[in-house]
């Protein structure tokens, strides 16, 4: 019998959509990274590059990376910056 396969982590997931999204932030000069996830379903990013400072990172956070999340891993309940 073959080994069963283990099903993804959160941080798994959160990360597979977060691959999706990245090409997109790549392309504007910037990129993020998954810091962490609380307990409580936040998930933590650091944005890089272009995206700091940005007019456009908080709707990008929040349109964007947290829209997907929320839609793809239903657990999380937000998305926040951090430093």
């Amino acid at each position: 019998m073959p080994a069963s396969v283990p099903a993804p982590t959160l941080r798994d997931r959160v990360e597979k959509v977060l691959s999706l999204i990245r090409p997109a932030v790549q392309s504007d000069g910037g990129d993020v990274e998954l810091v962490s996830i609380t307990p409580e379903g936040v998930v933590q990013i650091r944005l890089h590059g272009a995206c700091i400072g940005c007019p456009s990172s908080g709707m990008t956070l929040r349109m964007g990376i947290e829209r997907n999340l929320k839609t793809h891993v239903p657990e999380i309940r937000g998305v926040q910056a951090i430093e």
